[in-house]
């Protein structure tokens, strides 16, 4: 099965810039989608044999994430089940029969580390979360997960760290992650592989220097690393800020 994720940075405007192509090109079992930036019924967007799901933020055009998929899921939740964190259109799970994906835009730090402490709680309410359904069938976690979990997952680590996305308390939150019984798929398949981002700034022709940042992942349960068939960024699809993160499992 080929998953993809893509961080469209605003699904309205992706679709002006090659998304339909793109996703048609990419072929997946499961098309994952976040800061789609999305009320519904403000996009008329159907793929033949696929069903989509989708999670708005109450704040218009904010955040919000989306799931095309062709294979019919046994249910869909959305959000954590947590009061606090739910508002934000940030999480949906779908559960096979064989495991659960969950699509997520983890909240940003924001400039001056404003949010950094409710990205703190996040991060323990989103692994409890993970850590639950991992009881009962695999998981398999993909979005932007905004953190650079450690310096060869950036272009400069020494002049951004302690910026949002590589404080020393976000990257700590990934590895306990990690440690918790989950696997970075990209770095199982490419442990020391350098210069690889999905993530570059609008400013400065960061993508055009390749200055940019790993943020997006594929995450799943230790248990699948026997299932893994590939892992790919896919640097040479434009339309967002980010570009689309694969992974490939054999189930």
């Amino acid at each position: 099965m080929k998953f993809i994720s893509w961080n469209v940075n605003g699904l309205r405007a992706c679709e002006t810039k090659g998304f339909r192509e793109a996703f048609r090109t990419l072929d997946a079992d499961f098309f994952c989608l976040q800061e789609t930036k999305l009320q519904g019924g403000q996009i008329e967007m159907e793929f033949e044999g696929y069903t989509s799901y989708w999670n708005y933020a109450e704040k218009k055009g904010y955040s919000g994430t989306a799931i095309f998929t062709r294979h019919t899921p046994l249910s869909v939740t959305y959000g954590l089940g947590v009061e606090e964190h739910d508002h934000e259109g940030r999480v949906i799970t779908l559960e096979m029969p064989e495991f659960y994906l969950i699509t997520v835009y983890t909240p940003n730090s924001q400039d001056g580390l404003k949010r950094l402490d409710y990205r703190m709680t996040w991060e323990d309410a989103f692994r409890a979360y993970m850590q639950e359904l991992d009881k009962k069938k695999p998981v398999i976690v993909c979005g932007d997960l905004n953190v650079a979990h450690k310096e060869i997952d950036l272009k400069n680590p020494k002049t951004n760290r302690m910026n949002a996305g590589f404080t020393d308390q976000e990257r700590e939150k990934f590895q306990t992650l990690l440690d918790a019984g989950f696997t970075d798929t990209f770095r199982y398949f490419y442990p020391d592989q350098e210069g690889i981002y999905s993530w570059w700034s609008y400013r400065f022709k960061a993508r055009e220097k390749n200055a940019g940042w790993r943020i997006d992942y594929f995450v799943v349960s230790d248990r699948l690393r026997e299932k893994l068939s590939r892992a790919s960024i896919h640097t040479e699809i434009f339309g967002s800020d980010h570009c689309p993160v694969e992974v490939d499992i054999n189930f």
